[in-house]
């Protein structure tokens, strides 16, 4: 088939790449979000989609609405058989819906119905959920709400962070999303309506979802750091400024004192905060303006005081 490739971020470049080593399918064309600026500089730079799409000579469209009419003019122009989306970013009119014969079909990180959205990642390791997967899917102007062509399962470790997460569904999905491109064609796929159970709703992280509430169980705050990393990274106050806490976890050997929720302890090697039931070892924190330590470093440096406290 003709495909017409939807996305932007660096999660959906192992989609791309499945789809350009095809021997089955030819990405035409790319579609992506416009340059954004980036770095202190703030100078304009390209997605990653469309820096991979570049370098394999395909062509590259930045409509900064995907309803202009010079973007669905030219997509009509190059008539795909059908267009794969995995996180472009922007919401699709129905005028480019109805563009390809197969229409429009997505690559989500959850299993649909559960985790709606634009971050079913992070949401799922914040509920503390065990078992994730991805669902491809057919497009329609509901949110994340069409007929299911396949999925696959993923299990969320301990220690994963929304990042480890994100990025092995990215290369598990990559194959998920091939396989349904080959289905499509075959005419040997046909989409399933989702199920009106079991729908929740992963809206997008912000910054202040990501603060820290000390007097939380040790579990939930493990799970908001995990979940907020990398981004938008959870973060927390100490001596009236921002404290990004970038790695944490359960501190089964603590020994020292109780500690209220918030409060902290250092030794030469071990930094550890209460919360409203065991204490947590920081390992990686960022103060503000300064780079990631290890924080045991940091404690060195700002010389914490016997009862500080971190704020909720």
């Amino acid at each position: 088939m003709r495909l017409v490739f939807a996305g932007t971020p660096e999660v959906a470049v192992p989609a791309l790449d499945a789809l350009i080593a095809s021997d089955r399918h030819e990405v035409v064309a790319v579609v992506t979000r416009p340059d954004a600026p980036a770095g202190r500089g703030r100078r304009l730079v390209a997605s990653p989609v469309a820096e991979r799409a570049e370098e394999a000579g395909i062509e590259v469209l930045k409509p900064v609405k995907p309803r202009d009419e010079d973007f669905l003019a030219r997509l009509r122009e190059i008539a795909p058989d059908c267009c794969p989306v995995v996180a472009y970013g922007a919401l699709l009119p129905k005028a480019a819906l109805d563009i390809p014969a197969h229409g429009w079909v997505n690559l989500h990180f959850s299993l649909l119905p559960a985790w709606r959205g634009a971050a079913p990642v992070q949401h799922a390791v914040l509920a503390g959920d065990e078992i994730t997967g991805a669902t491809t899917f057919q497009i329609e102007q509901g949110l994340d709400s069409g007929p299911v062509y396949g999925v696959l399962t993923e299990e969320i470790r301990p220690t994963d962070t929304s990042g480890d997460l994100l990025t092995r569904l990215a290369f598990a999905g990559s194959g998920l999303l091939a396989a349904t491109m080959d289905g499509i064609e075959d005419g040997t796929l046909k989409a399933v309506p989702q199920p009106a159970e079991g729908i929740t709703l992963a809206p997008k992280i912000e910054v202040e979802d990501a603060r820290i509430d000390w007097t939380a169980p040790a579990l939930r705050v493990d799970r908001v750091v995990r979940g907020c990393a990398p981004a938008p990274g959870a973060w927390t106050v100490f001596r009236g400024e921002r404290l990004k806490v970038m790695a944490a976890g359960p501190a089964p050997a603590y020994d020292g004192p109780a500690l209220a929720p918030g409060e902290l302890a250092a030794t030469k090697k071990a930094v550890h905060a209460g919360t409203g039931s065991d204490p947590v070892e920081l390992l990686w924190v960022q103060p503000q303006g300064k780079k990631p330590m290890r924080a045991a470093d940091w404690a060195r440096g700002v010389r914490i005081a016997t009862g500080e406290r971190l704020e909720d």
